[in-house]
């Protein structure tokens, strides 16, 4: 079997892990996710890893470099997954590490390159699609230490506190601290990832490097009218919720696609909810993200402002709480040579770069140090959904081109030209980064 073919069975090997015996779903904090890392902690054994689950629930591998203790370069990606998911949106990530590490053990240890000069470690982290809390990114903020104590009081659907399933699930609240990484103890991150989009595809590429991920904000808007009788209450008298609602949502789209934004609404939801009765609540949420903080935001200015011209005409109010912010993120700039190094060793002289639409872990991880990502093509862009597919050729040059970007750090690592920190992000120099594509 390829190192390809391995890495696809175990992703198919952990769709087996589900709270649905119909579809995939693995939600932080349950008895899958204990599954999901019990399985993962197996395959790091095996890649000759020494391993751990931290206060955070994160499963983590470490490989020793040429000395004991030295900072290390971590891989990774989430095992957790978004209610009827696909099989690759985190996972790929996760058993690619895997199988780059082990690659990695076997030809230190059969004396076919030196020992790295920084430890490799590979993390799967617990929580970053949000799916059971509704906060992204609980366990790459864990480990970037910025957990906020507020979180504790989250609830899933069935009331449970995040408080209370951290200790149902063995973990200590208390310290969740320790799972927090200190900056001196990274050299980078790495992450590969499906690309979640259709440029790749449509340029007939296996592989691109990421430029940015994009920063991302999250709201519920709700829109409070008169539930009234659907028969007896004439239109001048309306006060019309969920129409006003649905307007709503048609000049969010129209807005954000002449700002050049991404603005999804998701979700929707109309009380009392009656066959004859006018909608007097109707509660949706808002899901923003562009390739800048700065262009984000101004898109929410106008966004808001329209939202609430619309309510005031209609006579409605309108009450937002923000339910997420990340700042976006851009990749280093020496990482992305690497990884561009990496693809480009595979046959793809000149590798497409492209900003993330979809949010990361790497995103969290930029608090505390570099991070460049790597994008896999998926077929028809299409992510969150059964239908997510890669082809084997594709993973198999992922795994070649993140092998050959980790030697490549190395190799700077010691010639000496690894910065501490580096405010250094713009788009690697070599490669074509496509329409968009934050500088």
């Amino acid at each position: 079997m390829t190192t390809a073919e391995t890495v696809l069975a175990r992703c198919t090997e952990l769709d087996t892990i589900s709270a649905s015996p119909t579809w995939l779903e693995r939600a932080h904090l349950t008895p899958e996710h204990a599954r999901a890392n019990a399985l993962a902690e197996r395959w790091l054994r095996g890649a000759g890893l020494t391993t751990w689950q931290d206060a955070a629930g994160n499963v983590c591998g470490r490989r020793e470099g040429a000395e004991p203790g030295l900072p290390a370069l971590l891989l990774g990606s989430h095992l957790d997954t978004v209610p009827d998911a696909g099989s690759f949106d985190g996972m790929l990530g996760v058993t690619m590490a895997i199988a780059v590490a082990e690659r990695i053990d076997a030809a230190v240890a059969q004396g076919r390159m030196p020992a790295l000069p920084f430890a490799l470690e590979v993390i799967g982290f617990s929580d970053e699609e949000g799916a059971r809390f509704g906060k992204a990114l609980l366990g790459s903020q864990a480990v970037a230490g910025t957990w906020d104590e507020d979180w504790w009081d989250l609830r899933d659907r069935d009331g449970t506190t995040l408080h209370q399933a951290f200790g149902e699930f063995g973990l200590d609240p208390r310290r969740v601290g320790e799972a927090a990484r200190r900056p001196e103890e990274l050299v980078g991150y790495l992450e590969a990832h499906i690309e979640q989009g259709p440029y790749l595809e449509a340029a007939d590429a296996s592989l691109g490097y990421v430029t940015t991920i994009a920063g991302a904000r999250r709201f519920r808007l709700s829109v409070t009218g008169e539930a009234r009788h659907a028969g007896g209450t004439p239109y001048e008298r309306r006060r019309d919720a969920l129409l006003g609602a649905s307007e709503m949502v048609v000049a969010i789209e129209r807005l954000a696609r002449a700002a050049g934004t991404i603005a999804t609404v998701g979700r929707l939801e109309v009380q009392p909810g009656a066959v004859n009765v006018i909608a007097g609540r109707a509660d949706l949420s808002l899901d923003l993200r562009a390739a800048t903080d700065a262009q984000r935001d101004a898109s929410w200015v106008e966004i808001e402002a329209e939202l609430q011209r619309i309510c005031t005409a209609r006579r409605l109010r309108l009450d937002v709480v923000q339910t997420h912010e990340a700042p976006a993120a851009p990749c280093a700039r020496w990482l992305q040579e690497a990884v561009v190094e990496g693809i480009v060793a595979t046959g793809d002289e000149e590798p497409m770069g492209l900003w993330s639409r979809a949010g990361h872990d790497a995103m969290a991880i930029a608090a505390i140090t570099d991070i460049g990502m790597l994008f896999v093509r998926c077929h028809d862009g299409i992510s969150h959904h059964p239908d997510e597919g890669v082809r084997e050729i594709d993973v198999a040059r992922g795994l070649d081109a993140l092998e050959h970007a980790v030697l490549a750090v190395a190799q700077r690592w010691r010639d000496g030209e690894v910065p501490e920190r580096t405010d250094d992000v713009g788009p690697a120099v070599s490669g074509t980064v496509v329409p968009g594509a934050a500088p």
